[in-house]
């Protein structure tokens, strides 16, 4: 095994016995990308939310789940990832320490506030409009 991927072809096509994998390739194994990379198929959503209700150190528990009640085929789901640009690491440290908040709320923050007032806020931290700009791109 080499990748997720790899897991979810075993499961969706080869189907093998738990018991034929090494502890090498268990120590790969991810159950949240294994629960993801399924749920990609619109036909293995329903099982996917109730087995990832499991604790993922089930992990031979899982695979022997999903091995016996997701279909043998080999579709190609594409991976989706998300579009949402992410703002900049320093803006978001910028604006984390003037409202002295956490970087996931920093980040609401960059959201919800128009240029002009990060602008604003930016310029009374000391930085130029040139330095400014480039943090806005």
């Amino acid at each position: 095994m080499k990748s997720v991927f790899d897991w979810t072809k075993e499961l969706t096509g080869k189907k093998s016995h738990p018991s034929t994998f090494t502890e090498k390739d268990w120590g790969l194994w991810n159950s949240f990308m294994v629960h993801k990379v399924l749920s990609m198929d619109p036909n293995n959503v329903t099982i996917v939310n109730e087995v990832q209700q499991l604790p993922p150190q089930n992990f031979k528990e899982i695979y022997s789940i999903y091995r016996e009640y997701i279909p043998k085929s080999n579709r190609w789901n594409k991976y989706i990832k998300s579009k949402t640009k992410q703002p900049n690491v320093e803006l978001i440290s910028h604006i984390q320490n003037y409202f002295e908040c956490s970087s996931k709320v920093a980040k609401e923050y960059i959201i919800l506030l128009d240029i002009k007032k990060i602008s604003c806020i930016l310029e009374g931290r000391g930085l130029d409009k040139k330095e400014i700009k480039k943090l806005l791109k």
